[in-house]
């Protein structure tokens, strides 16, 4: 069985970079894709704003703190939408074996290319190559066995950078790795493994699966095999709609009692994407983000799927009864979302068993 040959291409500072291009007077300054405003998050920052330590999904008032002289730039999707086409269909002249994770990221499998180039850390180079002629803009990628090792190489001389991690290279590579930059170890998981003397991929792989099974559940089974470099995802192609969403920064925080009326515009906007589906959601989901900051989500899955946006209103309305933080909390966002995803005749043929 052939080596697997796995590329991640992750587009630098993409919305941006995409400014910056457009704009002439935005090159070399720092730039902040967000609305202005005390409710506004930041979409995307320059590197030159980085550098002042803003980040994606900072709040914008604490962007503009940071960096006072940044230009605000408020965001322009279909713009972005129509960019990120244009590499799709250079990535498309070497494999069809393509999972965009976003607008401006994705994994290919390059094991059999097209354009017959010998090795993956090749195609990389061409493909970044061909991004910055055509559309003049500027890509980091990884090349790895695997698409977790890869997604960490494309991180790795970010930004325009090109790295890659060989079979051979593991022993080496993963040992030091910091275990924060393997997915899914965010600030809790890994302060928790920090407390168990975990700092590095080597930390972690001196551990039994046992020991991280008990202390995490699944994702203890995922952690092992990342210390030891070990992915067997494939990649997906034409990746299927997980869930459908939509979700509003509120002007002021409201109590709970006040976002019956915000529920049900969302739930207007999610039903309108519902519908070009072609496959039935079982699950309904309202997000709240109280002022604090702190996240709640309740979900339901009811007898039969929604089938009005006025019964998906109603049922997202219905969860806040499972909210009880009491009447004084004020909430900040509020968000509605359909998901479990199943066909409708898979459906259809399971209801009538």
């Amino acid at each position: 069985m052939d080596q697997r040959k796995i590329v991640h291409v992750d587009m630098d500072a993409f919305y941006a970079s995409v400014e910056q291009r457009d704009d002439p007077r935005l090159r070399g300054r720092p730039v902040i894709v967000a609305w202005r405003g005390p409710r506004s998050v930041v979409c995307a920052a320059s590197y030159e704003a980085r550098r002042f330590g803003v980040r994606s999904a900072m709040p914008a008032v604490r962007a503009e703190r940071l960096c006072p002289q940044a230009v605000f730039v408020p965001p322009d999707f279909p713009r972005y939408r129509s960019v990120s086409r244009a590499v799709r269909e250079i990535l498309l002249l070497h494999t069809d074996l393509i999972e965009p994770l976003s607008l401006d990221e994705a994994y290919l499998d390059v094991t059999h290319n097209r354009t017959g180039l010998p090795t993956a850390t090749q195609v990389a180079q061409a493909i970044r190559r061909r991004i910055r002629e055509e559309l003049h803009l500027t890509a980091s990628a990884g090349v790895a066995p695997n698409k977790f090792l890869a997604k960490i190489a494309s991180d790795w001389r970010k930004p325009d950078g090109l790295f890659v991690i060989r079979p051979g290279d593991l022993s080496r590579f993963l040992p030091p790795l910091p275990v924060a930059r393997i997915p899914g170890v965010g600030k809790v998981t890994g302060e928790r493994l920090r407390q168990m003397g975990v700092v590095t991929a080597g930390d972690l792989q001196r551990l039994e699966l046992s020991l991280l099974d008990a202390q995490f559940g699944r994702y203890g089974a995922t952690l092992y095999r990342y210390a030891r470099g070990i992915d067997n995802r494939d990649v997906l192609t034409g990746r299927a709609t997980k869930s459908i969403s939509a979700e509003d920064t509120l002007e002021r925080d409201v109590g709970l009692s006040e976002t019956g009326d915000r529920i049900g515009r969302l739930a207007e906007k999610v039903w309108n994407a519902y519908c070009k589906e072609g496959r039935q959601a079982r699950t309904v989901v309202l997000k709240l983000k109280t002022s604090e900051f702190q996240v709640l989500t309740r979900s339901l899955t009811p007898a039969s799927p929604p089938s009005s946006r006025e019964e998906l209103a109603a049922i997202a309305c219905r969860l806040r009864e499972r909210v009880s933080l009491g009447p004084a909390q004020r909430f900040r966002l509020v968000g509605v979302g359909l998901t479990n995803f199943r066909e409708a005749d898979d459906l259809q043929a399971e209801l009538f068993k």
